[in-house]
């Protein structure tokens, strides 16, 4: 169980990060959740204080805002309240080929899925480092091994920018007591495929594809405990990332060409595996 320990979990109203915030409770961390559903939040927040006798506190704010993680940051410091772990988990897809999407919509999805994740580990970083003790859980995807499918321009190449990004960060705070870990989901049950609304076509997959949020979180904290730069969770998606890295590049991209076909969302493909 942790002592005096306090997670900070980006997107934790509903899925893998809601799956983040019971698990670390029940390890006996507090908790920041941090969301645009504020409702979620407080329901949430206070199922925790009562099931794990722990410190929930909600922070409602929309990551697409470039000041959202200095201003975040700023104000857990102005209540003397230092971060321990931080799960950078917020995300989304956005579906469409690039050139049909506003720049304004590409943009904020990178201050989401990129920006936000690596400013909030910056600015965490030195007091995590001061205290000899810290954890970074950057939530990744199985998407980030594989070439990227039309119609999701934008996110496989997020994901793999999160997977390097916390290798190089994983190297870079070895021997300081911060542990970094890319993790790996493939797909996982969460309202992320209602969201773009790929429900209907994802759920073609078959049943062994899937993972439960529960269990792709705590494999996440025990992947990051344990030292793991990069976790890739359930052995089937373990297999397709050997599989791709063995494939040569020609190939996989076909592979994917033809997979994306099947699943089609108004002309994009439906979201490649949740994270």
């Amino acid at each position: 169980m942790a002592s005096n320990r306090r997670a900070l979990i980006t997107g934790a109203s509903a899925g893998i990060g809601e799956a983040f915030a019971r698990e670390l409770a029940r390890r006996g961390f507090d908790v920041v959740l941090t969301a645009r559903r504020t409702e979620r939040l407080d329901a949430l927040a206070t199922e925790l204080r009562e099931r794990h006798a722990i410190e929930a506190i909600v922070a409602p704010l929309d990551l697409a805002r470039a000041d959202a993680p200095e201003a975040l940051v700023g104000a857990l410091a102005d209540q003397g309240l230092h971060i321990d772990m931080l799960v950078n988990n917020a995300g989304y897809g956005l579906t469409g080929y690039l050139d049909e999407q506003p720049w304004e919509a590409h943009a904020a999805f990178i201050q989401v899925l990129m920006t936000a994740p690596t400013e909030l580990a910056w600015r965490l970083l030195p007091g995590m480092k001061a205290r000899g003790y810290g954890r970074i859980i950057n939530v990744a995807s199985l998407a980030g091994h594989v070439p990227g499918s039309a119609g999701h321009t934008l996110y496989a190449a997020s994901k793999a920018y999160l997977i390097k990004f916390s290798q190089s960060l994983a190297l870079e705070t070895k021997g300081t007591g911060v542990h970094v870990t890319a993790l790996c989901p493939g797909f996982t049950y969460s309202e992320f495929h209602d969201v773009n609304g790929a429900r209907s076509l994802v759920s073609k997959m078959p049943a062994f594809m899937w993972m439960d949020a529960a269990t792709v979180a705590r494999q996440g904290v025990d992947a990051v405990e344990a030292g793991t730069a990069v976790y890739v969770n359930g052995r089937v998606n373990r297999v397709i990332k050997a599989l791709f890295k063995l494939l040569p590049d020609s190939v996989g991209l076909k592979l994917t060409e033809r997979q994306g076909r099947r699943f089609r969302v108004h002309g994009a493909a439906a979201a490649g595996p949740q994270g």
